[in-house]
């Protein structure tokens, strides 16, 4: 063979060799490129290198990236069979829902009446001393000792005098024996006090103040001998013959509760006794702290068998209940957020967020405006949730602008 053949031989041995290494060491540098390190106690941590988790020094473990977009995560068969992993379509459908709350009778705030002092002065004696006794209307409930009652008590019979004097002096008297009446009638004395004093023109400091409302004591405020000012209180009562039964009810269930919507009550100390009510009042706003709604309804109480601190079962039936509705272990729930998984593709599933509603028998609403749900994964969602975290560091809600 010609030396000159021999050399091109050579040549051509020689370029294709280093073809091949280079094909090999770039195929190298790509699987590496599609392999992290990250820490399965945490999944936050991600190096492009082997090592330990500077946070629990555990060694890393490698991860091949996939290609899915965010919110996305794509699994093997045998991870889908070992997750049980899987899914169901669903539509629209037509629900009865019957919810029960408990809750807590309370006065009825309309009842409840604040006898206040109408002067300022001494209290010299109380009627009532102790919580939880009844005062009827026109019993005495305290008596007050004041200066400044006494002035207006001897103005009023001053002036009463005045009126038999003819020309301007009676006329003039007429209209101060007027005003002084009813700076008494301001004062907290009645009808029948007034005119015993005109009678007798006795002129005392001390006034006895009468109940112009029947009520079971609720609080005293005062004690005898105390001093107080005008428009401090003495004591309140509160009437028993209707109630509050309100309920706290969780944010989850609180959908669909409206003003005059019907109730039926049941009481734990009375198991015969039913009341059929309605809802009086929703509180607009949701507590942020324990996420509860207020839900209120007046409790017709006229025979007096039931007290404030009662317990009551509140029972609301609603049919016909219209929604799209998911098993609620479907639902991923994550501080104020809630979510589900759907299969996008053969083995790619990919988080979608939702605004969930009432719970029924296991399900729960998706008030989400959506009109059928495909492929929704109603077992192994949270062994996806967790793969997710675990690969990729995050929360899948994070790509929802969360």
């Amino acid at each position: 063979m010609p030396k000159f053949c021999i050399i091109v031989l050579v040549i051509i041995v020689l370029f294709i060799s280093c073809g091949e290494q280079n094909e090999n060491i770039h195929n190298a540098h790509s699987g590496q490129e599609n392999i992290f390190y990250t820490c399965s106690m945490d999944p936050q941590v991600k190096e492009n290198k082997p090592g330990k988790c500077p946070i629990c020094h555990m060694d890393l473990t490698p991860i091949r990236n996939d290609e899915t977009e965010t919110n996305e995560l794509k699994l093997s068969n045998q991870q889908i069979y070992l997750g049980n992993i899987t899914t169901q379509t669903f539509s629209i459908t037509q629900n009865n829902l019957h919810q029960k709350f408990t809750g807590e009778l309370v006065f009825d705030q309309e009842k409840i009446k604040r006898i206040s002092a109408r002067a300022m002065g001494r209290i010299e004696k109380l009627y009532f001393k102790t919580v939880g006794e009844f005062i009827k209307v026109n019993q005495p409930v305290y008596e007050l000792y004041s200066e400044e009652i006494a002035i207006a008590k001897q103005d009023f019979l001053y002036a009463g005098q005045q009126l038999s004097l003819p020309g301007d002096i009676g006329t003039n008297a007429e209209r101060i024996y007027n005003s002084a009446k009813e700076k008494l009638k301001y004062f907290g004395l009645n009808e029948r006090q007034i005119e015993n004093l005109k009678n007798t023109k006795e002129v005392t400091p001390y006034t006895t103040f009468f109940s112009t409302s029947s009520g079971y004591i609720n609080e005293i405020f005062v004690t005898e001998g105390g001093y107080v000012m005008e428009g401090d209180g003495v004591l309140e009562t509160a009437g028993l013959t209707s109630l509050w039964l309100e309920a706290q009810v969780n944010a989850n269930y609180s959908y669909g509760f409206f003003v005059g919507q019907a109730v039926n009550v049941s009481f734990n100390d009375f198991p015969a006794l039913n009341v059929m009510t309605k809802i009086s009042f929703v509180n607009p706003e949701i507590n942020t702290a324990t996420r509860l709604l207020l839900v209120r309804m007046n409790i017709d109480n006229r025979k007096l068998l039931l007290k404030p601190g009662m317990q009551g079962v509140a029972s609301i039936n609603r049919f016909k209940l219209k929604g799209l509705f998911v098993p609620i272990d479907a639902i991923i729930r994550e501080g104020k957020a809630s979510y589900i998984w759907l299969k996008k593709s053969p083995g790619v599933f990919k988080s979608q967020m939702v605004e969930t509603g009432v719970e029924i028998n296991g399900m729960i609403e998706i008030k989400t405006e959506i009109d059928s749900l495909k492929d929704v994964v109603i077992t192994g969602a949270y062994a996806i949730n967790s793969e997710y975290k675990f690969r990729k560091g995050s929360n899948p809600m994070e790509g929802h602008g969360m």
